[in-house]
């Protein structure tokens, strides 16, 4: 089966036709084709083209952008009825497919999915209704399998061995024949490997290949998640012997590179990072201020082709677990070569950014450069300095002050002139996690935000914004970063829950960043402030790596890209290798836009990846924290409302349980999406969105991720 690192690395020496010209080719013909007809319509000769035009089609099976049936023929599946999509389990047995082009989800059986696991890409045809009147699809081919290897729990019953998925998406056991199960032990975490696939006639099977860990183990929750999630976490030998050649103190190359040594320029940081991705320096000057925001030139360490980039693409991102991280690339690079730590020469990539007096980028240029941070800074030092006038510290950094202060004073102003145009700044809180000595958490704390944060902040986007300008202008291929406005059911729904409060949004059916920003404005200082901020947040789509610029609607930026993070997301990477490209080689294009697209769409899975694992460690952690808490009575805030109970976070702790709607105050309680709450039919009581409630724990289940509470 190819990886995703195959689909995203797909490249053919040969010219041969893209993907959209082989769609058109068959939605001309209107009837399959198979690979001669396609080869000798489109006009494709060689052997060798040929064969890479059948790889080609091969990709385009496995997208589900087009199907072969059983005469090898290719054709389109809006033309044969049928739908491509990934399955989305249900602990219960059946399942749903959500399109690969949108539209309503279908329906699958218990019996359906007996062939069919959660996260497998699939082909079904539309069977007809289920008792709901909802679309159910029969399955007419399985695309791409989700999982090679499953994480759970192993049990012995009887002489059977199984092993129950972790995921309790994945609703079949997998059975463990006896020769295959090595030294597993009843209840132990194991990893199995799948060696067959369900079918409609048999279960999964798999072979025990890894043993994790006893049950409840400190630590085990992250194991258990970078092996569920299939998290690339250790470096092949291959990569190793590539990367023997990188030392800690290797002399670094500056030929060629502009000198940036003699500026104090810092890095400010959270106090427990270890890789310095980005440095600033800012002066002011007649016509306004200089700034430059310089990032580690990761590019000229890790090139394209070598083993060390295949495994970084793969990654995609570095993972930031409560309890350690898996990071993109090796500590050698991440930690030490390409970190730009004080008092070392670091190359980089330097983006200077002339700024006039309004706040406004007016110019800017990138070059290879190299400096020697004159401090590493933490984010608390920075605001003790600036804000508190700590004498101390401003005496410590006596020599660093005009730079500190001129950095202040630029986003003081960057960030004023940001908010006129529309900034969103929501009232969220971040969650942090403190563990003792053995790994056991000792308390859950808010992560607070200050002036030093949103400094850096403030910088990185205007970074960010000129080097997806700078690409622009050159027009080669390259992802962006697009966060688009909020879809029109998701506008309607947002507005008449707004007409009940007396409040509206502005922009018509294309409000702006700005409309937000005034509605958020207007609301600051009412009582229900955080259920609005909480309606309009969810209104909104993900972020998500593309080719095609499309903007960024909550930033209001027309383009944006990712340049200021290479040591831990590749897209970023990939867009230093470009602009060393342009200012190097001045040549058109490094990557084709195909690559671009494949690209795009790997580097968004694996940043969802890294979401769902690191949420569902944290998940099972605040389980193991609050469990010793059964019994007890919190003040807590409904964080979310459904069709079957509250969600309800626990104020200072963060903790979120479900209340089910069977155990509120005796009534039958009807749901209301649109407005976010739950009515009763015979009091009146009303449940809404962000209301404080006083509830107890009633029941933890650590291996289910699931928290119980009753309103008291």
């Amino acid at each position: 089966m190819k990886t995703r690192l195959d689909k995203a690395s797909e490249h053919y020496e040969v010219s041969i036709p893209s993907r959209d010209e082989i769609l058109a080719l068959l939605k001309k013909l209107d009837k399959p084709a198979n690979s001669k007809v396609i080869a000798a319509d489109l006009g494709v000769k060689s052997q060798e083209a040929r064969v890479a035009l059948r790889r080609r089609l091969k990709a385009m099976v496995r997208d589900g952008q087009i199907i072969r049936n059983r005469r090898a023929g290719y054709g389109l599946l809006n033309k044969m009825d049928l739908i491509a999509g990934r399955v989305i389990g249900h602990a219960d047995g059946f399942g749903f497919l959500v399109p690969d082009q949108g539209g309503e989800d279908i329906f699958l059986s218990a019996r359906t999915m007996r062939s069919l696991l959660h996260g497998d890409r699939a082909v079904v045809r539309i069977a007809g209704k289920n008792r709901r009147g909802k679309p159910e699809g029969a399955l007419v081919e399985v695309l791409e399998r989700a999982h090679e290897q499953i994480v759970g729990r192993y049990f012995e019953e009887k002489g059977i061995g199984f092993v129950v998925p972790d995921n309790k998406r994945i609703h079949q056991d997998i059975y463990i024949p006896p020769a295959d199960k090595g030294k597993a032990k009843h209840g132990q975490y194991v990893v199995a490997r799948l060696t067959k696939h369900p079918d409609k006639h048999t279960q999964p099977v798999g072979k025990v290949i890894e043993i994790i860990g006893e049950h409840a183990a400190p630590g085990m929750a992250t194991d258990i998640a970078v092996r569920a999630f299939e998290l690339p976490h250790e470096w092949s030998r291959v990569v190793e012997n590539e990367i023997k050649e990188f030392k800690p103190d290797s002399k670094i190359k500056t030929q060629g590179r502009v000198d940036l040594r003699d500026l104090p320029i810092v890095t400010i940081d959270g106090e427990d990072a270890r890789d310095f991705d980005d440095a600033v320096f800012c002066e002011e000057q007649e016509d306004g201020w200089r700034l430059i925001v310089a990032i580690a030139d990761v590019s000229h360490y890790v090139r394209p082709g070598s083993s060390l980039d295949a495994e970084a693409m793969l990654r995609g991102t570095s993972v930031y677990f409560p309890d350690r991280v898996i990071p993109m690339l090796p500590e050698v690079l991440s930690n030490e070569l390409c970190s730009l730590k004080p008092d070392v020469d670091r190359l980089c990539i330097a983006c200077e950014m002339h700024i006039n007096k309004q706040g406004r980028v007016k110019r800017y240029h990138f070059t290879e450069a190299v400096i020697r941070s004159a401090a590493r800074l933490t984010y608390n030092k920075v605001a003790a300095i600036l804000i508190d006038k700590d004498t101390e510290l401003r005496s410590e950094y006596k020599s660093l002050l005009p730079n500190i202060e001129n950095l202040y004073a630029l986003y003081q102003l960057m960030h004023q002139q940001r908010s006129q145009a529309g900034l969103l700044d929501f009232d969220t809180t971040e969650a942090r996690l403190i563990f003792d000595e053995v790994g056991n958490i000792e308390s859950i704390k808010p992560l607070l935000r200050n002036d030093a944060h949103r400094l850096i902040e403030e910088f990185m986007l205007a970074a960010n914004v000129s080097a997806a300008e700078f690409l622009l202008e050159n027009e080669v291929p390259i992802l962006f970063r697009n966060h688009e406005s909020p879809k029109e059911e998701k506008l309607s729904d947002v507005r008449e829950f707004l007409g009940e409060l007396s409040l509206s949004l502005g922009g018509g059916d294309k409000p702006t960043a700005k409309d937000y920003a005034l509605l958020i404005e207007k609301i600051k200082d009412r009582s229900d402030k955080h259920l609005i901020e909480t309606i309009l947040l969810r209104s909104m789509p993900l972020a998500v790596y593309s080719e095609e610029n499309l903007g960024h609607f909550g930033l209001a930026f027309a383009a944006y890209t990712h340049f200021t993070s290479p040591i831990r997301r590749y897209p970023d990477l990939l867009v230093h290798r470009t602009i060393r490209h342009l200012i190097t080689k001045k040549k058109a294009a490094l990557y084709s836009k195909e690559e671009m697209h494949e690209l795009g769409a790997h580097c968004s899975m694996t940043e969802r990846r890294a979401e769902e694992a690191t949420r569902e460690v944290v998940q099972r952690l605040k389980c193991e924290y609050i469990k010793s808490s059964v019994g007890e009575v919190f003040d807590g805030t409904i964080s979310g409302v459904t069709g079957f109970g509250l969600f309800v976070e626990l104020d200072e702790i963060y903790v979120e349980g479900l209340v089910h709607v069977t155990g509120l105050p005796g009534d039958y309680y009807h749901f209301d999406p649109i407005h976010h709450r739950l009515t009763g039919e015979r009091t009146g009581r009303v449940f809404r969105l962000a209301e404080k409630v006083h509830v107890r724990v009633v029941r933890v289940d650590v291996d289910d991720k699931k928290i119980d509470f009753e309103l008291m």
